[in-house]
């Protein structure tokens, strides 16, 4: 794409980085930018700078929060016994979203896949199995996709685990299998919730 200015061409591929973001998105972006007020992309640079810059990861779930303990997890109305596991902040807010869940979340961080380098050691796993391990939590909701990576993961966990007293229960399959969570509509994931099943009981369908 030949351009008439190397600063748009350097504004353009850099936008372009952005997922589902292609060139020419990227250049309409640029140039709608160009059109406002310079004040409002100065807003824009400073919010994301801020973002970057002065984000924390919650101490004790590891979701997203501006504070070293999140606003979820300092809720004195949270049952801090219930554990909803999930892969990353996305799902906290789609869950968060439906109203219906009143515990507290473990972001991972991800999933296990091999074939993406992702193995154990790179997710908050060591937490949460010390969340077990020292009562504070006394049931843990798997909530992670619906994938052979998801289903690893919760394997994974459930073997360190296994022996520990701690009810293990997964989200309903109203998510179908392959979806991620995110995408879910918020009265299917509701209900999975609510009506989530013995996390043995998945182990006997694989």
């Amino acid at each position: 794409m030949e351009m008439s200015s190397k600063l748009l061409e350097r504004a353009v591929a850099e936008i372009s980085q952005l997922p589902g973001i292609g060139k020419r998105t990227a250049l309409r972006l640029a140039l709608h930018l160009l059109k406002q007020p310079k004040e409002q992309t100065e807003h824009l640079t400073d919010a994301i700078l801020k973002m970057r810059d002065d984000i924390q990861f919650c101490r004790e779930c590891h979701n997203i929060s501006d504070v070293e303990v999140c606003e979820i997890c300092s809720n004195l109305s949270r049952d801090k016994s219930i554990v909803c596991v999930v892969e990353d902040i996305r799902d906290v807010m789609a869950i968060e979203n439906t109203g219906l869940f009143k515990g507290i979340y473990h972001v991972l961080g991800g999933k296990i896949s091999p074939i993406d380098g992702v193995g154990p050691s790179q997710l908050n796993i060591p937490t949460l199995v010390e969340k077990v391990k020292n009562g504070t939590a006394k049931e843990l909701i798997f909530a992670l996709s619906s994938t052979m990576e998801g289903d690893t993961t919760n394997f994974y966990i459930y073997k360190q685990i296994k022996d520990c007293d701690v009810v293990l229960s997964a989200i309903a399959r109203g998510i179908s299998v392959g979806d991620e969570l995110e995408f879910a509509d918020e009265v299917t994931l509701g209900r999975s919730i609510i009506h989530r099943v013995p996390f043995e009981n998945s182990l006997k369908n694989h």
